[in-house]
């Protein structure tokens, strides 16, 4: 019976974390506001003791789950339309660096020591803080960092050179199935598919892993067994 308990209450509790996962949005534990993060840590605490402990009633533990999860949605949406009162609640981005000069004074705002920074600043590929710009502690602990314009990589705009758009390439076969939704997107259809994949000795979709198509016609096709995959590129006829 505790057994069948235990499977209940771990079955309705995931339902109601992946609301609270849907509602918060798709963003890494790191880049969680800090209300966020603290209703994550006490769900953690309240769905934890409530699984491990089959004597502890569950509708308080669910009647809890449901209340953070309702607090959290309601305090994010006010936080959205109330800007001051957001900022409360929340960290202000801070500048730690400028012109290649640390600013000690926002660093113990942040409680971040000289190593913290370097280690971050490395971690970018900056190990030389006369090349940094700008580098500002965001909300979510972490440090954006933008370089001087002498040390930014060139980019195809800065040497006037036009390059060729790539665009998205397009899934055709996923494990042997073939994504006819996709065929339809670019007037392609699976006879045609099939076409193709007998040029390069394949009679069925069953025998292809994963093939795409890019917007220049290519494809790229993985064989299902990788002894002999070979890589290939082709255009469309």
């Amino acid at each position: 019976m505790a057994y069948l308990k235990i499977t209940f209450r771990i079955l309705t509790i995931m339902g109601m974390l992946l609301a609270m996962v849907l509602w918060t949005g798709r963003r890494k534990i790191g880049e969680l506001p800090v209300f966020d993060f603290l209703t994550i840590l006490i769900v953690g605490n309240v769905v934890g003791a409530d699984i491990a402990d089959p004597n502890i009633e569950h509708l308080p533990t669910a009647y809890a789950v449901v209340l953070l999860i309702g607090l959290q949605y309601v305090m994010s949406l006010y936080t959205i339309k109330n800007r001051k009162f957001g900022k409360k609640v929340t960290f202000d981005p801070i500048l730690i660096i400028q012109d290649g000069r640390i600013i000690k004074s926002n660093l113990k705002k942040v409680k971040y020591s000289l190593e913290n920074v370097l280690m971050f600043l490395r971690e970018k590929g900056i190990f030389d803080i006369r090349e940094v710009e700008y580098a500002i502690v965001e909300d979510s602990g972490n440090i954006s960092v933008m370089k001087k314009s002498q040390f930014q990589p060139l980019t195809p705009d800065d040497m006037k050179m036009s390059i060729k758009y790539k665009g998205l390439t397009l899934p055709l076969i996923i494990d042997g199935k073939v994504c006819e939704d996709n065929l339809k997107k670019i007037n392609l259809n699976k006879n045609w598919l099939k076409e193709e994949l007998k040029k390069h000795q394949i009679k069925e979709f069953e025998e292809v892993f994963y093939v795409e198509i890019n917007v220049d016609g290519k494809l790229a096709i993985s064989r299902m067994v990788e002894s002999s995959y070979v890589a290939k590129g082709f255009m469309m006829d």
